[in-house]
């Protein structure tokens, strides 16, 4: 008479483990499955969009694509993250623990080398514009009162000096160029004059760059030059910096992934980029107070925006407030090549 030995805990296991390998192999594989699916992995390279959003870049109902992104997120290729009562997607970041996070990423990385249909593109823009023009009109509007605004989150006197304090620590060489981008009403740009020879400052919004311009004036600071535009704008690239520095300015960026790409052109190789900016938070009322496009960022996010732009990461220091936001400053070295 034939006895059924009982099968051990490790066999078991491996069954319980190859079973849930190939599960997670087919949802990947039916995530991957269909061009408009890998067409929204590719716009979620760099940025995340809501749901209208990638309805309007795809032309496509909502539903249909609501249905497409439940698919992505089943198979762990693209993560949630809440803004206010919107929910935005983004490409998701392989776990060292995801047994096929090799996968994935080979397939990002064959997805990003295929250029954008220029549909696609173009309607990508136009909500990349939109977004800009919302932060533009906020400038516009609240100039003369932004400081009061700003300071209900983080006020320049807390996050300011340690700035200053932790560019210092960072030097290597004798300063001699530097560029902040949105310098608000000019007090750091006044700083900065005194370490650095030449000081520049890049400001979209012709209100705010005179705000920061008559401070400087009325200091008789005579090493800053003001630039309105973008970090688009070809005069930067061959201004070829020492450094440049971003305080408070991300998260009321359209897309911080390509401001951090356009920043990389004009960037000397081991120049270095310096970035103050608001963790994640959820406080909503700040889209409307101050013009946020954007809740704060994950130091993740900063981190692998940057990488894909070029940079390494160097030192950093976090500064916690009783009003419940956290401040992040973080250094990063250009190391000359973009992985974009």
């Amino acid at each position: 008479m034939n006895h059924t030995e009982p099968l051990s805990s490790q066999v078991l296991a491996t069954f319980a483990e190859n079973s849930v390998l190939n599960a997670s192999m087919l949802a990947v594989c039916k995530a991957s499955a269909d061009q408009l699916r890998l067409d929204i992995l590719r716009v979620l390279s760099n940025d995340s969009y809501g749901v209208l959003e990638l309805c309007q870049i795809f032309d496509t109902k909502q539903s249909g694509l609501s249905h497409h992104l439940k698919v992505l997120l089943k198979a762990g290729m693209v993560s949630t993250r809440r803004e206010c009562n919107s929910i935005f997607y983004r490409r998701a970041h392989p776990m060292l623990s995801d047994v096929l996070a090799d996968f994935k990423q080979s397939l990002f990385q064959a997805l990003d080398r295929q250029p954008l249909p220029q549909e696609y593109l173009s309607r990508v823009n136009l909500v990349q514009h939109e977004r800009a023009l919302c932060s533009q009109l906020f400038f516009k509007e609240n100039a003369d009162k932004f400081r009061r605004q700003q300071e209900q989150i983080a006020a320049y006197q807390l996050y300011g000096p340690n700035t200053l304090s932790f560019i210092k620590s960072c030097l290597v060489a004798e300063p001699n160029t530097i560029l902040e981008v949105g310098p608000g009403e000019g007090l750091f740009l006044a700083e900065l004059s005194k370490v650095y020879q030449s000081v520049y400052a890049l400001d979209n919004s012709i209100e705010m760059l005179e705000k920061s311009k008559a401070y400087i004036e009325s200091k008789k600071i005579d090493n800053v030059r003001f630039i309105l535009g973008d970090t688009g704008n070809e005069e930067l690239v061959g201004l070829n910096f020492d450094c440049v520095v971003l305080n408070m300015v991300l998260h009321h960026n359209s897309s911080p992934s390509s401001l951090l790409q356009d920043l990389s052109r004009s960037i000397k190789p081991k120049g270095q980029l310096f970035v103050t900016e608001l963790c994640h938070h959820n406080q909503p009322w700040v889209k409307e107070a101050c013009g946020d496009l954007w809740l704060g960022f994950d130091p993740e996010d900063l981190t692998n925006w940057a990488e894909q732009a070029g940079f390494s990461s160097g030192e950093s220091m976090f500064l916690a407030q009783r009003n419940g936001f956290c401040v992040q400053i973080r250094q990063f070295i250009h190391e000359g090549l973009s992985n974009k």
